[in-house]
């Protein structure tokens, strides 16, 4: 952006007819809780294809940067309290340790299928379909071959926009039907990222696609998630087996740990002697949301140290919250150095419902040639 040079007169107008970015203090361009992104450890050629780093930056000062790697998302900047920049998003200092072994997924694009299938298993038309297996007995993210493991095409619109296409073919980790993604990211000036994603197929296929980020409100490498405050709007979710897929019930969380409808720390119930938090270690649940437009914030999480808080809007019917039950802290291959242990983040997956292919009462995520997939997830960062 090119600086211009102002009388003191032109100066004096400017901040009249632009109070609301031009007087208002900016965020710092780094905190303590904001470690610096060297877009050079991004670069790699990938299965034949350039993988770099794209920085979406708005007025107020804050920023995103999302690999092509993956889709994922490796930082994202918004103003704390005392309006310093303060990293929220778990990740790693390289693209190396993205693609190593065991990653939990920090900041992919998923699909073909978020969340989990029963055995790798379904029917469609009267076709059975077997997919990669790569949890335990079951498919989590796609399986081994997800989108996550992809180079997208990548193309910066502007200093705000980023556009992701993948084309997935017919057969790819066990999917029928040549899948066409379109996934975009925006950076508001209200400090939202939108993301929208879109999908046409040539044959009737699945598809549940969601972004696997990794928050902590505190800042990355804060040890701790369980002193955010979180309210969910949803009455029901769906109890799962040991293997955490869905029974096909929807169970009512009033009066059980699963409640959010009102706002409470997410350490609250999280020990309670719950078969359900024993499967998942903690919570690794869908809700079921209750009614609701993409006006109306689904999620709202607040953290008391940093003063951020992230409201959650979106087209989909449901919400995978993830407590982070399966970060162990034994690699210090975090950002700066850091370690990620047990219950260091927590993840607010916009979804259709997991297994929802051997569930008829599920809402279906079948597409069909000459149908258009449509979805859109916001996340707004409120100081």
């Amino acid at each position: 952006m090119k600086k211009n040079i102002l009388s003191a007169v032109s100066i004096a107008t400017l901040c009249v007819s632009t109070l609301i970015f031009s007087c208002n203090p900016k965020p710092e361009k780094q905190s303590s809780n904001a470690a610096k992104t060297d877009s050079t450890s991004y670069s790699a050629t990938i299965d034949g294809k350039a993988v770099s780093l794209y920085t979406l930056k708005n007025k107020q000062g804050s920023s995103v940067s999302i690999t092509n790697y993956g889709g994922r998302i490796v930082s994202l900047l918004v103003p704390d309290k005392n309006n310093k920049l303060t990293d929220v998003v778990l990740g790693y200092d390289s693209i190396v340790s993205y693609r190593k072994k065991g990653e939990p997924f920090f900041g992919a694009l998923i699909g073909r299928y978020g969340n989990r299938i029963a055995k790798g298993k379904f029917s469609l038309e009267g076709k059975d379909y077997q997919l990669q297996l790569n949890d335990g007995v079951n498919t989590l993210h796609g399986g081994t071959d997800g989108f996550f493991s992809k180079v997208w095409d990548a193309k910066q619109t502007d200093t705000t926009k980023l556009e992701l296409k993948y084309s997935s073919k017919d057969g790819e980790a066990g999917y029928p039907g040549k899948l066409d993604v379109t996934v975009t990211y925006t950076l508001t000036d209200d400090n939202e990222l939108k993301i929208d994603y879109s999908a046409t197929t040539d044959k009737t296929t699945i598809v549940n696609l969601t972004n696997h980020a990794y928050f902590n409100l505190n800042g990355e490498g804060n040890p701790t998630i369980l002193d955010h405050e979180l309210f969910i709007d949803a009455n029901a979710y769906t109890p799962v087996d040991s293997t955490l897929i869905p029974t096909g019930k929807l169970q009512q969380v009033a009066g059980t740990a699963f409640d959010f409808n009102k706002a409470k720390t997410i350490g609250k119930d999280i020990e309670q002697k719950d078969g359900q938090l024993v499967f998942g270690k903690g919570y690794d649940h869908n809700f079921a949301l209750n009614k609701h437009d993409y006006k109306k914030a689904i999620a709202i999480v607040k953290s008391n140290v940093t003063g951020i808080s992230m409201e959650v809007y979106t087209t989909e019917p449901a919400l995978q919250f993830y407590s982070g039950n399966f970060l162990t802290g034994a690699d210090k291959d975090g950002k700066g150095g850091k370690s990620y242990p047990h219950r260091s983040a927590f993840c607010l997956e916009t979804q259709h419902f997991p297994d929802a292919p051997n569930h008829p009462n599920f809402a279906s995520t079948v597409l069909k040639p000459g149908e258009t997939y449509k979805t859109s997830t916001t996340y707004k960062f409120l100081k």
